[in-house]
């Protein structure tokens, strides 16, 4: 599979990489300026048709989040629109979940406003989240893609540089579009998958998708509606007040994306077999081309295997202190809660459109692949100590297993219980320790750079 989308060449036998006075004509294999300028003017007439097609209005930038849009509605289709009474039940079943939870949890309630959502409503009010985390990612891809455009290939493009960049937007808003559609119809909350998506303090259920998720269970409607309104409540909790959390996640997607880098090599193997000529008369060779390198596959360098696995642990720890304050809040009070829970683990385990989207944009993973494990630390952690204890490990970042610790949580159950939430009482002292630690870190990278 190839890493990008731009510049082709053609393929000719190794006597054509030469002209007549035996000098090489390109990286490309047989780089032809000419050949070369015919192809962009031809693609600079293709991609404004292109763009007409998709109601593009200007620069996109690096994504053309007017295309993702538009796509997304096409692939949510029809829905069922909200009314009063959906909204009422969410309401009251928010409400419920709150009360439930005050017994299990030291985190306050975060939900100050309720909402019943389409599709439509989830991709219209988490559009903001979604800019957040895919310009950095794509901004890094775009530059990859030009600044390792052939000498050549730059100096004959010239103005076409800009259209190229505008059709790196949409390509990337296009797959994003797909991907937000097929999530909308899928997701049951704004915190199905682990990220925050909703604006702050906002508990949302989206009826549809949970009448959908409902359907095969053989389960009280009235249940369901109650378990997926406590796990969204206990998102909201610990989204709303542990600060921290949510910038944490989103750069850890962002340090995933500077490392994001582009194979040019893969451009030889895109061209084989593909004779110019048929390029520049044929627009569904060209669209099919262009798109086949757009599926391209990010190299994983060892910074962006670390974030990953960041990433992962997070989600996982996230997942798992939900998946615990749900069930002891619910466990006596429900009885599908235990069934309801165990169709929860296998349904982030095994993956879905929202591990799918990701995969496909950027190459991460959303899935909380040590969820079980994650959740019986936390449980382990409270029955060693208390709920209180068992909170308290949010109160700073330093404090939190690691995934050595979700493998192994007795030594860190150990450290938790001989105090190890203590040092951290003092938030100026434990500033100060911090920024000491980056410094001492800082150092050491100077002094093994120097040797």
């Amino acid at each position: 599979m190839n890493d990008l989308p731009f510049g082709f060449s053609s393929s000719g036998s190794g006597d054509d990489d030469h002209d007549d006075n035996g000098r090489n004509q390109g990286p490309a294999g047989g780089f032809d300026p000419d050949m070369l300028g015919q192809l962009f003017n031809q693609l600079g007439s293709m991609f404004s048709g292109m763009g007409a097609g998709m109601g593009q209005g200007g620069p996109s930038g690096a994504v053309n989040y007017e295309v993702a849009a538009n796509l997304a509605r096409q692939q949510i289709g029809s829905f069922t629109p909200m009314l009063e009474k959906e909204a009422t039940a969410v309401a009251d079943a928010v409400r419920l979940a709150e009360l439930w939870l005050d017994d299990q949890t030291t985190l306050p309630a975060g939900i100050t406003t309720t909402a019943a959502w389409t599709p439509v409503d989830w991709l219209e009010n988490t559009m903001p989240t979604w800019r957040t985390l895919c310009d950095p990612i794509a901004e890094q891809m775009a530059r990859g893609m030009t600044d390792n455009l052939p000498e050549e290939a730059k100096a004959m493009a010239g103005p076409m540089m800009g259209m190229l960049g505008q059709l790196s937007g949409s390509m990337y808003g296009s797959q994003l579009g797909q991907g937000l559609g097929t999530l909308a119809k899928d997701v049951l909350t704004s915190t199905d998958i682990g990220l925050p998506l909703a604006p702050e303090n906002t508990g949302v259920l989206l009826p549809e998708a949970i009448a959908r998720f409902s359907e095969g269970l053989d389960l009280p409607a009235q249940e369901i509606i109650v378990f997926v309104a406590a796990r969204e409540a206990a998102h909201v909790r610990l989204f709303s007040h542990v600060p921290w959390l949510k910038q944490r996640l989103l750069a850890t997607v962002e340090q995933y994306a500077r490392g994001i880098s582009i194979d040019f090599s893969g451009m030889q193997d895109l061209a084989q077999g593909i004779d110019p000529q048929e390029l520049f008369t044929n627009h569904e060779k060209m669209e099919e081309l262009m798109g086949s390198a757009a599926a391209f596959e990010p190299k994983t360098t060892p910074e962006q295997q670390a974030a990953l696995s960041r990433l992962e642990t997070l989600l996982a720890l996230i997942e798992g202190w939900v998946e615990t304050v749900v069930s002891d809040a619910l466990g006596d009070r429900i009885p599908a809660t235990a069934a309801l829970t165990e169709t929860m683990r296998r349904r982030r385990a095994t993956g879905g459109p929202a591990e799918q989207t990701f995969a496909t944009l950027i190459g991460l993973d959303l899935r909380p692949r040590k969820l079980r494990e994650a959740a019986d630390l936390w449980r382990r952690l409270a029955e060693a100590s208390d709920v209180t204890t068992r909170d308290g490990v949010w109160g700073h970042p330093d404090l939190l297993p690691d995934a050595d610790d979700i493998d192994a949580p007795a030594g860190f159950i150990d450290s938790v219980i001989g105090g190890g939430t203590s040092t951290f009482d003092d938030p100026i002292a434990e500033l100060e320790r911090t920024i000491a630690k980056e410094k001492e870190k800082e150092e050491r990278g100077e002094d093994d750079a120097s040797s």
